[in-house]
């Protein structure tokens, strides 16, 4: 009875800590090209790799935004233009990892019951005085429906 829950301890004890994102420490480590092997083993042919990776990641990263001024998903792209340089650039690796730490404490922080009934609380304000303003406007100027115009 009592070897069984020492096999699961032994077994925890020995499973690598998950950090706060979910991810293992090995993966915190892994900074760097992550190129294939036989790209990685010439010089000329990795530099070349890492000048196409940061061609199309920049044309990904002025697409998004481009798309911030225009419709379409521009914080979207621009993360993924991130992640298209995260494949060979450590400086972009850094980033997206400090970004995606941010997002989990941001969400950890929504989720949170003071900060959920202050936002409800703040928008029910908001909605109230946005009606008043509203009220207030139809009292001393009435509603004029735009077909109902005469000139």
């Amino acid at each position: 009875m009592n070897a069984e829950s020492d096999e699961r301890n032994r077994v925890a004890e020995e499973a690598p800590p998950a950090s706060a994102t979910g991810e293992s420490d090995r993966e915190e480590r892994e900074l760097g090209s992550r190129a294939p092997g036989f790209i990685k083993a010439s010089k000329a042919l990795h530099l070349s790799w890492q000048v196409g990776v940061f061609v199309v990641g920049l044309g990904v990263v002025v697409a998004g935004v481009l798309m911030l001024v225009l419709p379409g998903p521009g914080w979207l792209v621009i993360f993924a233009g991130m992640a298209i340089w995260a494949t060979e650039f450590v400086w972009a690796q850094l980033v997206l990892r400090w970004t995606k730490r941010k997002v989990t404490e941001a969400a950890q922080r929504a989720l949170d019951p003071k900060v959920r009934r202050r936002n409800i609380i703040l928008t029910t304000v908001g909605l109230v005085i946005v009606a008043v303003l509203v009220g207030i406007y139809v009292w001393k100027f009435g509603i004029t429906m735009p077909w109902k115009i005469s000139e």
